[in-house]
């Protein structure tokens, strides 16, 4: 029995318009985290050298080193670990897009369906999980209050406090553009256009991940 396999002509205008759609995308993407990247690498730098500088004492004109490590609450530990969860879903609401995106260009062909591929969101998932992150962290940051280190008690807390709440502004601005995605799966957007905002959206949070482990590290491991 002869089958048939539908295929997409690379030739095909609508193909080309969303391989330019995609690839513009993209670049806007790394354009933005090229901007973010170098934010956080001036936060590291200065993080940096300003532990070896001490501060002059106005009541014994005397140098001081006031730089003191700050320990890191465990909870840390838990919350790196539900966002590290939330790449692997995030990949997979990735992925689910992209399918669905390939089907709706064969949607024409018989037996196949579009929403063959909808019974599980992954994209609400990882929102869930980013939400839960931030939610997380703001518990992090009253422990850290109730220890006695505030954003002012001393250098090293005010950059603690620095560069995860920067961070975490970040972080909320890939679960707004999650939110933004499955508005336009509700509201039947074009499948090819939600693929777009789902793909950027994936590796804006594989980024924002990479980047909270580094500064992770950095508080962890850099006195």
């Amino acid at each position: 029995m002869a089958s048939y396999t539908p295929t997409v002509s690379l030739d095909d205008p609508r193909t080309r318009f969303f391989d330019t759609r995609l690839r513009r995308a993209r670049l806007g993407l790394l354009v933005g985290l090229t901007g973010i990247a170098m934010i956080f690498i001036s936060f590291s730098s200065a993080y940096v050298v300003r532990q070896g500088l001490p501060t002059l004492d106005p009541r014994t004109n005397l140098l001081l080193h006031d730089w003191f490590p700050v320990p890191l609450p465990r909870l840390l530990l838990v919350n790196t670990g539900v966002l590290l969860i939330s790449t692997f879903t995030v990949e997979l609401a990735r992925r689910q897009a992209a399918r669905k995106a390939a089907l709706a260009q064969h949607a024409s062909v018989p037996g196949v369906s579009v929403d063959a591929d909808e019974k599980v969101s992954w994209l609400a998932l990882t929102a869930v999980l980013g939400l839960s992150f931030l939610a997380a962290q703001w518990m992090v940051w009253r422990e850290l209050a109730a220890s006695g280190f505030y954003v002012s008690s001393s250098p090293s807390s005010s950059f603690v406090y620095l560069l995860t709440g920067m961070h975490g502004v970040h972080l909320f601005g890939g679960v707004v553009a999650m939110l933004t995605a499955g508005v336009g799966c509700v509201l039947r957007r074009p499948a090819d256009s939600q693929f777009i905002v789902v793909d950027v959206t994936a590796w804006y949070w594989h980024f924002m991940a990479l980047l909270w482990v580094y500064i992770l590290c950095l508080l962890e491991f850099v006195h």
